[in-house]
């Protein structure tokens, strides 16, 4: 046993804990959750858990359905907010077959190959998400638009906000989990907040993502509010992102910085650049996976909606950040179009493997865009070769079912579901009469 191991069960023992919750998420992303007693924690880090994995959306066919849920000890934590006697903890897991090999259904799985790709390269691969999401007031029929907890605006002091204390109540609950926060503000729209986590390995941010959901979601229940991530909850304000910023390491140097150099960025950095550019239509459906998803891209207010790069350039799908003297290891580049409810595991595993092949196949970065990108005209991007994303979820799941790319980075299995998934979301919005046909139509025609 290890000393991870061991730690966990003294943990248990010590901290009175009764209940142990093992984490994982679909292919979707979507939280997954189990309880065991104490006393079948050994057992299940030696040998696993049992499950159905048919029942897991994208986990396996229903001719395969055993699967084993493995805990990771280096995830052990308390939740804090399981107040009583007795604490729960959760631990993060691998998904396994019945052999003891990892599931191809397994997103952790999908991050944890390519950022083994990455290490045989010789990169350590590190991001930092900014995540946006909305305090709405409670509501019986979510059908009507929502009502924001407050009317502040970005970085706004709002005194006896509930969102200003709903964001202390966050920060405090997540670094109890060891989760560190590097900044918290009112974002720009109303009843919108932003919890900036600090730089840490992929695989790490993605379990600390899929944990920040939950707490948030946890503080809105207790103060009974509603916490939404959903892309454009809102038509005439700004959606929710997760502005998410990525640097690669050789050793303890970042591959990313070369003074000297135009934005002292290194060829390693304007290679991986060059891939993310080149990737960008084809992993759209990865990063932004939801209808609602082209509702915030394609609706302004900073939101990128073309493929292009720049220096301090907000319209911009992936921005170059001022450089601080003698901060050479802060060197990133912000990637902009991914959504607050993106499955953190797949979309890490598309943007690394995007930039790792742009370094692999020496791709040339264009020149970058220093004009606000919205206020060109067509005939103007098109000079400069500047291309749009996908305007829909359909046109993005075009661009990734003719994608040999995407579908080696995700592998065949979860390749196949997550489009089979994201075809019927598709249709079945497509179908659909909104309010705003009838209000427009019905009375006219």
């Amino acid at each position: 046993m290890d000393k991870q191991q061991e730690y966990a069960l003294r943990a248990v023992e010590e901290r009175d804990v009764r209940f142990i919750r093992l984490w994982f998420t679909d292919v979707l992303g979507t939280l997954k959750s189990v309880a065991i007693a104490p006393a079948e924690l050994e057992s299940a880090f030696e040998e696993g858990l049992g499950f159905d994995g048919s029942a897991i959306e994208g986990m396996t066919r229903v001719s395969e359905d055993d699967m084993i849920v493995q805990p990771d000890p280096s995830t052990f934590q308390i939740l804090p907010w399981r107040d009583g006697p007795h604490g729960t903890a959760r631990m993060f897991c691998d998904i396994l077959t019945p052999d003891g090999e990892p599931s191809l259904g397994d997103p952790r799985h999908v991050l944890k190959n390519t950022l083994s790709k990455a290490k045989e390269k010789g990169f350590t691969f590190y991001v930092h998400p900014e995540i946006e999401f909305y305090l709405f007031e409670q509501q019986d029929d979510w059908s009507k638009v929502p009502t924001p907890i407050d009317e502040g605006g970005y970085f706004d002091h709002v005194p006896r906000s509930p969102g200003m204390d709903f964001r202390r109540a966050a920060v405090n609950m997540l670094e109890q989990m060891g989760i560190s926060v590097e900044y918290s503000h009112h974002e720009s729209g109303p009843g919108q907040n932003e919890i900036d986590l600090r730089y840490a390995d992929a695989l790490t941010t993605a379990d600390n993502i899929m944990t920040f959901r939950t707490v948030i979601k946890e503080i809105g229940l207790e103060r009974g509010v509603h916490a939404s991530f959903m892309p454009k909850p809102l038509t005439d304000q700004p959606g929710s992102g997760m502005h998410t910023h990525l640097s690669l390491f050789e050793g303890d140097e970042n591959a990313f910085y070369e003074a000297g150099q135009e934005f002292n960025m290194s060829l390693i950095a304007r290679q991986f650049a060059a891939g993310i550019l080149y990737h960008a239509a084809e992993i759209s459906a990865v990063t932004d996976q939801y209808v609602n998803s082209y509702k915030r891209l394609w609706g302004g207010n900073e939101a990128p909606s073309y493929i292009c790069w720049g220096h301090n350039n907000r319209s911009a799908l992936l921005r170059i950040p001022q450089y601080k003297p003698g901060k050479g290891n802060s060197a990133r580049m912000e990637f902009r179009a991914l959504d607050s409810v993106a499955n953190p595991y797949l979309a890490y595993s598309v943007l690394l493997a995007a930039g790792l092949d742009g370094i692999e196949r020496q791709l040339t970065l264009g020149e970058p865009t220093s004009d606000d990108v919205w206020e060109l005209t067509d005939e103007e991007r098109q000079a400069m070769g500047i291309q749009p994303l996908p305007e829909s979820l359909d046109e993005a799941l075009t661009a990734m079912e003719q994608s040999d790319f995407v579908a080696g980075v995700l592998g065949e299995h979860a390749f196949e579901y997550f489009l089979r998934n994201k075809r019927q979301e598709w249709d079945d919005y497509r179908r659909q009469v909104t309010a705003y046909e009838l209000e427009k139509f019905l009375p006219r025609l």
